[in-house]
């Protein structure tokens, strides 16, 4: 198969290059098309961007075999991620890649400031000489707030730390012991800037972090402070941080970034007394751009080629790395959701999924591979990892993953139960090695037949001549059997059930004489895939 992967922001070459190189991979270039994108998106399975381009949910409904979003950059402001995970799709972006270029970008806007270079440098091109004018401060000493320890805040503090100054930092996602470790003390977002000389910002925007740093905060930052913000726009109160400059209550500013972008040409801020501002350079390195373009390009390649997800930013709590090491795993959850569900029959009430393995990053993920076989199987699409809990929520669908040890005499084992009003069907899988998967039992019956394919599983009375008539049945309608497991749970006259793997699905009048067979009690069918 060949996958569409539609560039529609530029991006540095040597990333392309590692997309170019793949033959099941056709690249598409509409940079600077806005036309010509909206028209290539419905043959798209992959969708590059960085900054420019607005994906919005009206472009997401353009394109019914989109897979993949993936951001050349760190944050995925332009992209609405919520439309992209109610239909599936996974938006990646590389978080790391412009960490370096950033932090030393928002240090640079610091040690500007400080020194007063822009506007000594400026005075300097007019013809003057005026150091009494432009005497700075230094960084040594002083009491730098850093709110947000993600990649780049923490980089930010361990540049300041080589500076000489101390570190104070609010992060409310960031446990203390790990703080300790680091050698840095977290406090509330008060007591970081009503103590600290100088604040930089490096925080996603949410709606919990607009105007983050708002009048009120303004006011309880030390007279003569500084803040930066190389983060996103928006974070700060515009009208509010030219109060705080003008009045003198803080003694300067820098931004890299803004809210809206382009900064408009009429903004007051561009007038602004002690404002420093750049145009959103902070990953603008060539560097940064090549890191950042050959990791997108990875994670976009991996994904459509491998299923991967690194990067993935809307399937919190898998790591993306984990997906491809576990990939066969995952094949055997959704290959036995989907058996689950086709058994059970009706509508389905709860799934309860079991991993028996040694992978501690195995049990979330291949509950979501589970849930995405048994919605799949329902007929409810597009369903993937990334949105299966949600559509599972949404039509009241219990989920619950338990971790136990392997079933006896194997290394990894899946178990998952459909409950619905009718029944609990529960049917376990087993890996034999990292590819091939079985179906080891279904409803307390023993079975062996590969975990794959299309699979009649029927129910009868244990008497002779049920296998022959069953067989004569499907070789009639030309159905091939690739695999047949008998299996009864007690003394011989009681019930049992056959697993049946067939090389052609059997169509409605097929099923209908099977069921109509003597001794035959219940007919199921399930597409494993």
């Amino acid at each position: 198969m060949t996958y569409v992967v539609v560039v529609a922001d530029r991006v540095a070459d040597p990333g392309l290059e590692i997309l170019l190189k793949q033959p099941e991979l056709e690249i598409v270039s509409v940079v600077g098309d806005a036309k010509r994108l909206d028209q290539e998106l419905a043959r798209a399975h992959a969708l590059l961007v960085r900054s420019d381009t607005q994906v919005t949910e009206e472009r997401i409904a353009r394109a019914p075999h989109l897979m993949v979003i993936g951001r050349a950059g760190t944050g995925v402001d332009n992209i609405d991620v919520d439309a992209a995970t109610r239909r599936g799709i996974a938006v990646l972006n590389a978080a790391g890649a412009n960490t370096v270029s950033a932090a030393e970008h928002a240090v640079a806007l610091l040690l500007a400031l400080v020194r007063r270079i822009p506007w000594a440098a400026a005075s300097m091109r007019d013809g003057a000489w005026d150091r009494k004018r432009f005497a700075g401060s230094e960084l040594c000493d002083k009491q730098l707030g850093v709110v947000g320890l993600g990649r780049v805040g923490l980089r930010v503090a361990t540049i300041a730390r080589a500076l000489g100054m101390t570190i104070l930092a609010h992060d409310p996602y960031l446990p203390e012991e790990r703080a300790a470790d680091l050698g840095i003390e977290l406090v509330d977002l008060e007591t970081l800037l009503a103590t600290s000389d100088m604040v930089t910002l490096h925080v996603p925007l949410t709606d919990d972090t607009r105007h983050l740093i708002d009048r009120e905060r303004l006011r309880l930052m030390k007279r003569g402070s500084y803040v930066v913000n190389t983060a996103r726009g928006g974070l700060v109160d515009d009208g509010a941080l030219l109060e705080a400059l003008e009045s003198g209550h803080l003694a300067g500013a820098a931004l890299d970034v803004f809210d809206p972008e382009p900064l408009p040409g009429d903004s007051p801020m561009r007038r602004a007394s002690g404002l420093l501002l750049t145009p959103h350079l902070a990953a603008s390195t060539s560097e940064a751009q090549e890191r950042v373009a050959t990791e997108i390009c990875r994670y976009v390649r991996d994904a459509l080629l491998s299923g991967a997800l690194r990067g993935a930013i809307n399937l919190p709590g898998v790591p993306g790395d984990a997906l491809q090491r576990l990939s066969g795993v995952l094949d055997l959850a959704r290959g036995l959701g989907r058996l689950a569900a086709g058994i059970a029959g009706g509508a389905v009430r709860s799934i309860d999924v079991v991993y028996g393995g040694r992978h501690e990053a195995a049990p979330r993920p291949v509950m979501l591979a589970a849930v995405e076989g048994v919605l799949s199987a329902a007929g409810i699409t597009p369903v993937t990892l990334v949105n299966a809990a949600e559509r599972a929520r949404q039509r009241g669908i219990a989920t619950s993953r338990s971790v136990g040890a392997p079933l006896a005499g194997f290394e990894t084992t899946v178990g998952v139960s459909v409950a619905t009003a009718e029944r609990v069907t529960t049917v376990d899988g087993a890996m034999l090695g990292e590819v091939a998967a079985r179906v080891i039992r279904i409803d307390g019956f023993d079975v062996d037949v590969p975990a794959h394919g299309t699979m009649l599983v029927l129910r009868n009375r244990d008497v002779p001549g049920v296998i022959g008539r069953v067989g004569t049945v499907l070789g009639t309608a030309g159905i091939n059997v690739g695999s047949y497991h008998q299996s009864r749970r007690d003394q011989a006259g009681s019930e049992a059930l056959a697993a049946i793997v067939v090389d052609e699905e059997p169509n409605g009048n097929v099923l209908s004489t099977l069921a109509g067979l003597p001794d035959l009690l219940e007919v199921k069918v399930a597409r494993l895939g």
